[in-house]
């Protein structure tokens, strides 16, 4: 190292020095950031403390609540459990002496029960479905914490309805005892849950004063009028109560699934149902939108909402408000992948605001729920937007058009047959195969005289092996297909079009309702997949089992893949895309084999069609013919000057320009 090195490695060393001598803060500014420091510390481990005890106090709140909730009275031997209870009700601390009262309703879709703690909706049973193991299908599911409106009363004190047990009437008339009520043909009947006011522990409340929760039932439909009242009670609440409804519910999987799975395998048999389990919303004014699929997920929202569904494959649970939630504070899917319970799918929970008009003697929240199968035309009768939550496929590219105006309304017609379901989609995949062959005619046309042409392209190969004379080769090609009367560019449109049906077919089988356990030859349920063996162990990708359709379709696809390989020409100078094309059908064995059985089936018998059209064309345009034709119009353009199409002439020029410039590059050279 010379003598200029050391000195500036020197001077560099005492400039760092100086800076750190000169950034270095006085003896005050120490002081004071140490003083800082310490509050900060103070102040945060105030905060835990804090946290710490609202989570104390709020897990002790939770334990009275399921106390009240799987005992028969709300006091024990000692009363301590009422007095703790009562001090949570503020203003309707006069309700705390209610009897605890369940009450089942039954209509002709549907089971509901409901509890007079809190007044929520802790069951709902439908009638005409099951589970996969032939139990009762639960769309609601019982938990204390189902339905719960907070605000604050005249007095400060924090609200949860949750722990009011309310007075029960059904049809105006007191109900003092667990009864179970049918609502009858043609007919409709009403609870009332009320929580009085204006009470304390030892004067009556207000008759005249309360809060109601109010439900409407129907004989034959899977709605639910519900409607939260406040009567006469403005002088107890708070000039802006800022009231939020928290409404939560814990799914359970109604799917076929192997119980026999534990640990990640448990986890990964769950996840085909996870998949199209989410929580919808639904902004005023705009389409519907959704949390993450089959993920944890939580989202805040800002603006107005109409409504809030908990949506699973084939069922869902919507709240919706005639007037709008003011927001959503909180829309949140918790799957708790850790949970020990193979029934168990995911946590939904939605906390939202609502507006209160506190300058009137009565005011509603008019609301309404629906509980019931993710049925189309159910859920478009309803003219909210609820079609929205299927999934049909990307609007963007027309997926959900040919979903929703095409597939689906033929799919209903075939109903009508009263045919099985698995016919149903034979048929299905024939019409649709008829209406796009238009489309693939010159696809598969232009496979069938490419095979003709072989010779002859193999020979202008030979001819322009060069790499500067590609534009030469080009225009031998062009002219030599445009002799035989075909485009080969003509053949990816069609079969680009084909996409948003094969997409809207892989979204649509899967979550049809129609197809929930309904067997077609070996198979129990087409929305699931169909097993043939169960194998004891978990194949990485593949599963635990063997489906015979997805089988079926991998051999067709392989037979498919085979036949037009042969008739594609320039596959030996593409190795990598050979070997693609063969390898496609055994990815598609690791992906549909736990697919729905309804979905194979559609795949291979679209795949056999399509095989069969080949053949046909194949057939129709034998070589003979495509000499014939070439012969003509080489006739007829003889002494004619062959006109260029504007993108074939700026074609040309760009691929002279290219050459011209690698010309002057190995000038250069």
């Amino acid at each position: 190292m010379d003598k200029k090195s050391i000195v500036g490695l020197v001077l560099i060393f005492l400039i760092f020095l100086g800076y750190m001598f000169w950034i270095k803060p006085s003896d005050e500014e120490i002081a004071a950031r140490r003083k800082q420091d310490s509050l900060i510390y103070v102040e945060r481990m105030r905060a835990d403390s804090l946290a710490r005890v609202e989570a104390e106090q709020k897990q002790l709140q939770d334990s009275l609540l399921q106390l009240a909730v799987y005992d028969t009275s709300f006091k024990d031997s000692t009363g301590v459990l009422n007095d703790v209870i009562k001090g949570n009700l503020g203003q309707f601390a006069s309700n705390s002496g209610n009897s605890r009262i369940n009450v089942t309703v039954k209509n002709k879709l549907m089971r509901t029960e409901l509890q007079s703690l809190g007044a929520s909706v802790q069951k709902v049973v439908l009638n005409d479905y099951n589970t996969f193991e032939n139990g009762d299908l639960e769309i609601i599911t019982p938990n204390p914490n189902n339905m719960d409106l907070v605000f604050v009363d005249s007095r400060n004190d924090v609200v949860n309805t949750k722990m009011i047990p309310f007075a029960l009437y059904c049809n105006g008339e007191r109900v003092s005892e667990n009864t179970e009520l049918e609502v009858g043909e043609g007919d409709s009947l009403m609870l009332s849950f009320r929580a009085f006011v204006g009470g304390n522990d030892s004067t009556a409340a207000n008759s005249d004063a309360y809060l109601e929760f109010r439900y409407v039932f129907y004989h034959d439909s899977y709605e639910v009028d519900f409607d939260v009242n406040f009567h006469n009670i403005k002088d107890y609440m708070s000039v802006s109560p800022n009231l939020t409804l928290n409404w939560q519910n814990s799914l359970n999987r109604q799917e076929q699934f192997d119980r026999s799975q534990k640990g990640k395998n448990a986890n990964r048999n769950k996840d085909s149902e996870r998949f199209y389990t989410t929580l919808y919303y639904k902004n005023s004014g705009d389409n519907p939108d959704c949390l993450k699929d089959g993920r944890d997920d939580e989202k805040q929202i800002t603006t107005p909402l109409d409504w809030v569904a908990y949506k699973q494959q084939f069922f869902c649970a919507i709240l919706m408000s005639e007037n709008g939630f003011r927001n959503a504070q909180q829309l949140k899917v918790s799957t708790n992948r850790g949970k020990d319970d193979d029934s168990y799918l995911c946590d939904m929970s939605s906390t939202l605001g609502c507006d209160y008009d506190a300058t009137a003697d009565d005011f509603t929240m008019d609301m309404r729920m629906y509980y019931g199968p993710n049925k189309y035309r159910l859920l478009k009768d309803m003219d909210r937007g609820f079609e929205r939550i299927l999934p049909l496929g990307w609007g963007f590219f027309l997926t959900q058009w040919v979903s929703r105006f095409a597939i689906i309304p033929v799919f209903n017609f075939l109903e009508g047959f009263g045919w099985n379901y698995g016919l149903i989609i034979i048929v299905l995949t024939i019409l649709l195969k008829v209406v796009i062959s238009p489309l693939t005619w010159n696809s598969y046309k232009t496979g069938a005289v490419m095979r003709h042409l072989k010779p002859e392209m193999e020979a202008i190969n030979k001819k322009f092996p060069k790499q500067e004379q590609a534009m030469q080769k080009q225009q031998a090609m062009s002219a030599l297909q445009k002799k035989a009367g075909i485009n080969p560019m003509a053949g990816c449109l069609p079969m680009l079009l084909q996409l948003p049906i094969i997409y809207a077919m892989f979204r649509f089988y899967p979550a049809s309702i129609e197809l929930r356990q309904q067997p077609f030859l070996w198979c129990d349920d087409l929305s699931s997949y169909d097993s043939i063996l169960n194998l004891p162990f978990n194949i990485p990708l593949y599963g635990d089992h063997i489906s015979l359709f997805c089988l079926l379709m991998f051999a067709m696809q392989f037979l498919y893949t085979v036949y037009t390989m042969k008739q594609q020409q320039g596959q030996a100078s593409m190795p990598g895309m050979k070997f693609m094309m063969y390898f496609m059908p055994f990815m598609m064995l690791f992906i549909f084999n736990s697919q729905s059985a309804a979905l194979n089936i559609y795949y291979f018998f679209n795949l056999l069609l399509s095989m069969a059209q080949m053949f046909g064309i194949r057939a129709i345009l034998t070589e003979d013919k495509v000499r014939a034709r070439m012969a003509k119009a080489e006739a007829a353009g003889k002494g004619k000057p062959q006109k260029k199409s504007k993108f074939q002439q700026r074609l040309e020029e760009m691929q002279r320009m290219s050459e011209e410039m690698q010309k002057q590059q190995q000038r250069r050279k």
